[in-house]
């Protein structure tokens, strides 16, 4: 493995929600190279199963990409929050409900050649009516959708967010049995 030495770092952006570093680093005994770096708090995202065995997606317009996306409901999370708090904050915010359970699906890195966006991924089960009022820069739509919709709704690029797909099929394939059977959702 080559040895990394950081030799110099600037941040020329700070924003609400990340910041951008841009590192002048060497690799063994190359050429000093720069690597522009999005520091992000780290994030959720949520796969939330009713006991109609439908999975509550959500549609929210994406600026960047010009475009209403269908996804799992996911956010940031604060500074000092818990990764569960965030994951409860922001199903409420985003679909009305609140999970009585939340199993942790996985976590990984959302893009680590130039982000520091940590993701935990969660199925939420037990679901119960509990809204909290939307972000100010936030207009989401829930779409019920049948969990038996998901892979052709993968396959046909209707859903094409990545961290949804991430979640969805950890969901289906890893732990399917938490799916299939509405007793072990709520056990």
């Amino acid at each position: 493995m080559l040895s990394t030495r950081t030799l110099a770092s600037r941040r020329p952006f700070n924003g609400q929600i990340l910041q951008v570093r841009v590192d002048t680093i060497q690799l063994g005994d190359h050429a000093p190279v720069e690597r522009e770096i999005v520091e992000h708090p780290g994030s959720i995202v949520l796969v939330p199963v009713t006991e109609r065995s439908t999975v509550l997606l959500v549609r929210q317009w994406r600026h960047p990409v010009r475009e209403a996306l269908l996804e799992a409901p996911a956010g940031h999370i604060d500074p000092g929050e818990a990764p569960e708090a965030a994951a409860q904050r922001e199903l409420q915010e985003e679909t009305g409900f609140r999970a009585a359970r939340l199993l942790k699906l996985s976590e990984f890195w959302i893009a680590p050649g130039w982000c520091t966006e940590y993701m935990y991924a969660y199925l939420a089960t037990g679901l119960s009516p509990s809204r909290l009022a939307q972000d100010v820069d936030e207009d989401v739509q829930v779409v019920e959708t049948a969990l038996a919709e998901i892979p052709e709704l993968i396959r046909t690029g209707v859903l094409k967010d990545n961290k949804s797909i991430s979640a969805l099929l950890i969901a289906a394939h890893i732990y399917r049995d938490q799916l299939s059977d509405p007793t072990k959702r709520s056990a």
